[in-house]
């Protein structure tokens, strides 16, 4: 029988849509999963995937060339190292040569994208000239990337020096501070680049699988610091059953709401061509409820994370004064866990989710629109057009408020179960780690059912050859 929906071209759909015949949603069959390796392309990919975040935690593994690892470990405990050493997987607290990662990629991006928003020239460029714009407000992104870099690299090294045993003995500091600088320097660069391969020749977002494995890795050292925590007073095991169900069920949460779609009804046109008549099927667009994915997590740890560089450094510099005022009233409020914290940290989710959602090409009604009349459809009821448009507009931002408060929500529920529950262990895993976690595998087990799909639609064409 023959299928009665059909799909509308790729193009249109855009990073928001699925699969139109339903087949998106359901688990992969054993049968399936042992033919992922004949899978067009698959297996390669995978493999380079594989090797690339090797290499990634390998360099993880490097130190800066000068440093006493004994020192490193008296300073690991510092809550402002936790916090910043989240995403990174224990590189930033060894000080390894790729200490950084993409971080100051992730915040150039996101001064270069709220510039473009500001400034016309930008704008035009990355609207205007297609693909070539979108290459050059890449290669300025990248330029940024390296100024952000060497401005985080001091500010992570005068950190670290604070530590007056932070040198092995005999090290000269006029010679270690710049080695450092640039090494640091370097090895964001390399991670980033490190990104872009994967993403341009394996499988899913190379930065978001980057921040994966770090979190990945850092697992097994909060999992062991909460054992410590609990054997020594054995009242808080039932504060952990507590969070560990609350993890859970923002677990299912997150799948729900990364999983979740509307789907907008459109029919196609009826054409006559001799006898024959064509069109008039329905089909539909499916727009996710969190579109953005983990970007609005990213982007908000980001821009928290260098205020609590800066007020380390300031606390340890200046002590008294005004400032130190301003500081400590900060730290009180603002500080990772607080509410403070958590309020700001759920706006800036919002704000990101539908900053990131106005400034994706596919994501924009007003194109879909006229992708939609290009290929003669319509929604049912509604004129093609600005009128399609509007009602498009319409529908977007409902959609994208709903996502937007429900992705800020779950972080809330997970960043206060941690604080109510007394496990302040797994802290520094927390929503974000969890969302980032779950999303990047939703996304990467997608990517794979595409290319189940394009192997079983090869078989298709076989057999009918």
């Amino acid at each position: 029988m023959a299928n009665n929906t059909t799909q509308l071209p790729p193009r249109m759909l855009g990073p928001q849509a699925g699969l139109a015949n339903g087949k998106q949603n359901r688990m992969p069959s054993l049968a399936e999963l042992k033919g992922l390796w004949q899978a067009s392309g698959l297996r390669e990919k995978l493999l380079f995937t594989l090797v690339a975040l090797a290499v990634y935690r390998l360099c993880v593994q490097v130190p800066i060339w000068g440093v006493n690892p004994v020192a490193l470990k008296q300073m690991a405990g510092s809550q402002l190292l936790g916090f910043l050493d989240m995403f990174s997987g224990g590189a930033l607290t060894s000080l390894s040569v790729i200490s950084l990662g993409i971080g100051p990629y992730i915040t150039a991006s996101i001064i270069i994208q709220l510039l473009t928003a500001a400034i016309p020239k930008l704008e035009e460029i990355q609207k205007e000239e297609g693909e070539a714009g979108r290459r050059k407000i890449a290669q300025i992104t990248r330029y940024a990337s390296v100024g952000l870099a060497t401005l985080q690299s001091i500010l992570v090294i005068k950190l670290f020096a604070s530590n007056p045993q932070l040198l092995l003995p005999g090290v000269s500091p006029m010679l270690f501070y710049p080695l450092a600088v640039i090494s640091l320097v370097a090895g964001s660069m390399f991670a980033l680049w490190l990104s872009e391969m994967i993403t341009d020749r394996g499988l899913g977002n190379g930065g978001s699988l980057i921040i994966f494995v770090g979190i990945i890795a850092g697992i097994p050292f909060y999992a062991s610091q909460t054992a410590t925590l609990v054997g020594g007073d054995p009242k808080r095991a039932l504060g952990l059953v507590v969070l560990l169900a609350i993890f859970a069920i923002t677990i299912g949460l997150i799948i729900i709401l990364q999983e979740a779609v509307r789907k907008v009804s459109i029919i196609s046109a009826k054409r006559q061509v001799g006898r024959n008549v064509y069109g008039g099927q329905q089909s539909h667009i499916p727009f996710k409820l969190n579109p953005s994915g983990v970007m609005p997590i990213i982007f908000s740890f980001a821009i928290l994370a260098l205020p609590q560089t800066l007020v380390q450094l300031y606390q340890q510099t200046r002590p008294t004064g005004l400032g130190f005022e301003l500081i400590r009233f900060y730290s009180a409020w603002l500080a990772p866990g607080s509410v403070g914290y958590i309020i700001l940290q759920f706006t800036l989710i919002v704000f990101f989710t539908f900053f990131y959602a106005s400034i994706v090409p596919s994501l924009q009604p007003r194109e879909i629109a006229e992708q939609l009349r290009k290929y003669g459809s319509s929604i049912p009821g509604v004129k093609p057009g600005r009128p399609t448009a509007e009602k498009l507009q319409a529908l977007f931002s409902k959609i994208l408020f709903m996502g937007a408060v429900g992705l800020g929500s779950i972080t809330l529920i997970a960043n206060s179960a941690t604080s109510l529950t007394g496990i302040t262990t797994l802290s520094g895993l927390g929503a974000s780690g969890l969302i980032i976690m779950v999303g990047v595998a939703l996304d990467t087990v997608n990517q794979v059912k595409v290319h189940l799909l394009a192997k079983q639609y090869e078989g298709f064409l076989a057999k009918t050859r």
